[in-house]
């Protein structure tokens, strides 16, 4: 079982800057690949990066590469994502999720655990 905290979101004009943080509780975090998620109102929750169990392979929603990067540090059980050069349609709830497997992936079904999000506002 896992249990995922998300902090670190807010308001930031067009252009800023942003890092989640993503807790974990358990002491095999770091055997669970996790990834970010996202969810506009109205649309379905999606994609934004992933990253495997030891930090050595990363992916991105095309959306989002360039300007984000996913990392994470399994001492502290935390994952996070630096958001950069942010825009208005980046506005949304971030959600972090843990998948029961080593190696990362962009399925949301994929995923076991998830965070109760936090909300993202970029203003234009």
């Amino acid at each position: 079982q896992v249990q995922l905290v998300e902090s670190g979101g807010g308001l930031v004009q067009a252009g800023g800057s942003l890092r989640l943080s993503c807790a974990a509780s358990g002491r095999t975090f770091s055997s669970y690949a996790m990834g970010w998620f996202r969810q506009a109102p109205g649309k379905e929750r999606e994609f934004v990066a992933a990253i495997s169990w030891r930090g050595v392979s990363t992916y991105y929603a095309d959306s989002v590469k360039g300007r984000f990067t996913i990392s994470r540090d399994n001492a502290k059980n935390t994952v996070y994502l630096q958001m950069n050069s942010l825009k208005f349609e980046d506005t949304a709830v971030y959600y972090c999720a843990a998948r029961s497997s080593k190696f990362a992936g962009s399925n949301r079904d994929g995923y076991d655990y998830w965070g109760q999000g936090t909300q993202v506002t970029v203003s234009s």
